[in-house]
């Protein structure tokens, strides 16, 4: 009897790899993402997707970009672990605009897509790369919009005679020259007065330049 070879089929497409990410602000007053996690499961057995895993921050503030799932989720996905993030919706997932932004800017590096379940947004389809390409001018407009206000605010405040930047400390050169000549260290002598270290250097070295120059 000869050998049979059998070829693998590697055109078989691969099954592809989703993570669901859910979260509630508190664990009280009736939220639970249960709700989410099992609409999203099933959002992706509709599709044929398998699930790699499920990230589920419970009781953690939107307004926080650093919460323990979501950051275990990033750094699964700069691993290519899965192939797309699933969310129940925008909230869920960012804080704002920028944060979101920032997000699909990252999957999409990394060549994952997106989907938000609650407003039908998938980044693999031609609706959300517009969706994306929206998100990225609205971001950009609203940082021109904070950095001009800053501006503004910063001329105003000229306008009226206001001194910008830190207060100044007021530094008693003669005293640390005293201090320092009496074997006091440098990180002492900053202890006394209340100043950082650099500062009663910085103090000390102007103070020694002047006599050199004088």
């Amino acid at each position: 009897m000869g050998l049979q070879i059998v070829k693998s089929n590697d055109s078989a497409p691969r099954a592809i790899l989703a993570a669901v990410y859910a979260r509630v602000s508190t664990l009280h007053g009736g939220q639970d993402s249960t709700m989410q996690t099992r609409e999203l499961q099933e959002y992706c057995q509709r599709r044929g997707w398998q699930i790699f895993d499920q990230y589920v921050d419970n009781g953690v503030s939107g307004k926080k970009d650093s919460r323990p799932q979501l950051n275990r989720m990033m750094h699964d996905a700069h691993s290519r672990r899965f192939d797309v993030v699933v969310v129940w919706r925008f909230d869920r997932f960012a804080r704002s605009v920028s944060h979101l932004l920032r997000a699909l800017e990252t999957f999409n590096a990394l060549d994952i897509d997106f989907v938000s379940l609650c407003e039908q947004i998938n980044t693999n389809t031609p609706t959300g790369k517009l969706v994306f390409t929206i998100l990225g001018a609205v971001s950009e407009g609203e940082r021109n919009l904070i950095a001009e206000r800053v501006r503004a605010g910063l001329r105003n405040a000229r306008a009226k005679g206001k001194t910008l930047g830190r207060p100044k400390k007021d530094v008693d050169v003669a005293r640390i020259e005293a201090l320092r000549a009496s074997g006091i260290s440098w990180r002492q002598i900053a202890k006394k007065l209340g100043l950082s270290v650099g500062t009663v250097y910085a103090a000390a070295r102007s103070q020694q330049h002047e006599k050199q120059c004088a």
